[in-house]
């Protein structure tokens, strides 16, 4: 599996013109039993559900005194995108801001502007296309702009970064993340395991819509969202194929459905595969949550909770690798992403790092991109008519 790739250089002095800040963008979660229905209002605000309903969905995060492992998780990625901005000479200032808790997105982009920002590079911590995964997030943005400007506040230009699932400083990390599972498994059912690829399953509507009007299908074949998983399942099976001399079956699975039982979502469900994967007598399976960014509420619940329950309960021996959280090679990953970004602002061509056989996603989301059911302004993209700063580019 190659990793070589020659990120652009940045502008003069350091900075990748004609960007002035980072902003790491993320879901939020709870941080204590109080955080817990007020945040689950924030992420279901609008859907009508009752306060004692929130209560009952909110029980697993119970179990773990209702902390999200997610807030700590991104100020790890957070220092480690300062590390190493700082150690290759990157002078970017690196913000965080959350959809759903606190810091909230525009209270950051309240302070961003205040510091005097206005063309804001943005990361999403979501690596795929999909609504719930690449719009939202614009939707959100275009909110935060529209509240800048009715604060009177400078509104910055934002512009989001490219989906990155196939950049290899994020599949470098889950094929070691596979390699290490595997190498935890029992000796004698190691070479027979099967890995199990795990990502969120999301209604097969939205599925079929996601990534650009070119990429959507029908009959709930899923879009770009289950063709860019499966790109990247493709490349860690090889690459874990090429490092072990064996060839492991696998499987792309889903985990973390949510919503009304009569609307179709993306299937096999993890717990459900196990159960089909004991019935053909495999010996062993690896769950890789290649889906997420890190080990947060879905992955240790669905997965290392109830999933690691189901297998005890088959007599099924499993292991979890790990997602990519704050590794070095993702942090450096992101600053290759700002400097092609800031490259290709300035009229350059950068190389652009993908493995796969789908490459590089694009820059800008094209109209009709992951669309919304019911139409919402949605920043950094073709569509974007909203408040927008002049900057100098």
């Amino acid at each position: 599996m190659s990793e070589q790739c020659d990120p652009p250089l940045p502008s003069a002095g350091g900075t990748p013109g004609p960007y002035d800040a980072l902003l790491l963008l993320s879901f939020g979660g709870p941080e204590g039993p109080d955080d817990v229905v007020p945040f689950l209002e924030n992420v279901t605000r609008g859907r009508g559900i009752p306060r004692e309903r929130l209560k009952e969905v909110g029980q697993h995060y119970f179990l773990f005194d209702g902390v999200s492992p997610i807030n700590a998780q991104n100020r790890e990625l957070l220092a480690a995108l300062r590390e190493d901005f700082a150690g290759n000479g990157l002078d970017l200032p690196v913000y965080w801001g959350n959809r759903n808790w606190a810091p909230y997105l525009v209270d950051t982009l309240r302070e961003m502007v205040r510091d005097g920002h206005r063309r804001i590079a943005v990361l999403a911590t979501s690596a795929y296309a999909s609504y719930s995964g690449c719009r939202q997030y614009r939707e959100n943005l275009a909110d935060a702009l529209a509240t800048l400007q009715a604060d009177g506040l400078p509104v910055p230009r934002v512009d989001k970064l490219r989906h990155y699932f196939n950049h290899p400083g994020f599949v470098r990390p889950m094929v070691d993340g596979v390699l290490a599972s595997l190498a935890e498994l029992p000796e004698d059912v190691r070479a027979g395991a099967h890995i199990a690829f795990t990502t969120h399953s999301i209604p097969t509507a939205a599925a079929d819509t996601s990534g650009t009007p070119e990429d959507h299908t029908e009959d709930g074949e899923g879009g770009a969202y289950v063709a860019q998983h499966l790109d990247v399942a493709r490349v860690i099976a090889a690459a874990v194929r090429e490092e072990t001399g064996v060839d492991h079956p696998w499987r792309l699975v889903y985990q973390s459905r949510s919503g009304a039982p009569h609307i179709p979502w993306l299937e096999p469900d993890i717990c459900d595969h196990l159960e089909e994967a004991h019935r053909a007598g495999v010996p062993a399976v690896v769950m890789a949550p290649i889906g997420f960014v890190s080990d947060h509420m879905e992955v240790k619940y669905d997965l290392d909770t109830e999933a690691a329950a189901k297998a005890a309960e088959l007599g099924l021996p499993v292991a979890r690798s790990a997602t990519v959280g704050a590794d070095p090679r993702f942090a450096a990953a992101v600053r290759d992403l700002v400097l092609e970004r800031a490259a290709a602002e300035r009229g350059r061509a950068p190389e652009r790092c993908a493995l796969g056989e789908l490459g590089p996603s694009h820059d800008l989301c094209p109209v009709g991109c992951c669309p919304a059911r019911a139409p919402r302004p949605a920043a950094a993209g073709a569509d974007w008519t909203g408040p927008v700063a002049e900057v100098q580019g």
